[in-house]
C-alpha cells in the first residue's frame, strides 16, 4: 500500500498555518491560494475514484473554513491515491504503484508550492 505521510504532513501544516494567519493575511491572498488548492487536491482525487467522470467544484464556504477545506480535500486525496486503480485492469501492479507515486509526488509539491505561494 502506498506511503501517503509526506501528502498528510504537508497538508496538515499547511491547514495548521491557514488556521493561525491572521484575518489580514488570508484577505491578502492566502485564503484565495488555500482554495484553489483545495479545489486541485479534490479535482484530482475525484478523477482517482471516478476516471471519466466530470469532477465537481469545491464551493467557496468562506476564508475561515479554508483550512478545513484543504484537509479535507487532501485527506481524500490520500486515500484515493492508496485504493484507486490507476490504468484498470489492463494495467499491471508495477504501473499502478508508478502512477500512484507519481501522482503523490506533484500534489505534494502542490502543497509545498502553495503554501509558499501564500507566504506561509
Amino acid at each position: 500500500m502506498l506511503d501517503t505521510t509526506d501528502l498528510t504532513t504537508a497538508v496538515e501544516r499547511l491547514a495548521d498555518r491557514l488556521r493561525a494567519a491572521p484575518q489580514s493575511r488570508l484577505a491578502r491572498g492566502a485564503a484565495t491560494e488555500g482554495l484553489e488548492l483545495a479545489r486541485e487536491l479534490a479535482r484530482r482525487a475525484q478523477l482517482a475514484e471516478n476516471p471519466g467522470e466530470i469532477p465537481l467544484i469545491m464551493p467557496d464556504a468562506g476564508m475561515f473554513a479554508v483550512a478545513d477545506q484543504v484537509t479535507v480535500a487532501g485527506m481524500d486525496l490520500a486515500e484515493a491515491l492508496r485504493t484507486a486503480s490507476f490504468g484498470g485492469a489492463e494495467a499491471t501492479e508495477s504501473a499502478r504503484d508508478a502512477r500512484r507515486a507519481a501522482e503523490l509526488a506533484e500534489a505534494v509539491e502542490l502543497v509545498r508550492a502553495a503554501a509558499e505561494r501564500a507566504g506561509l
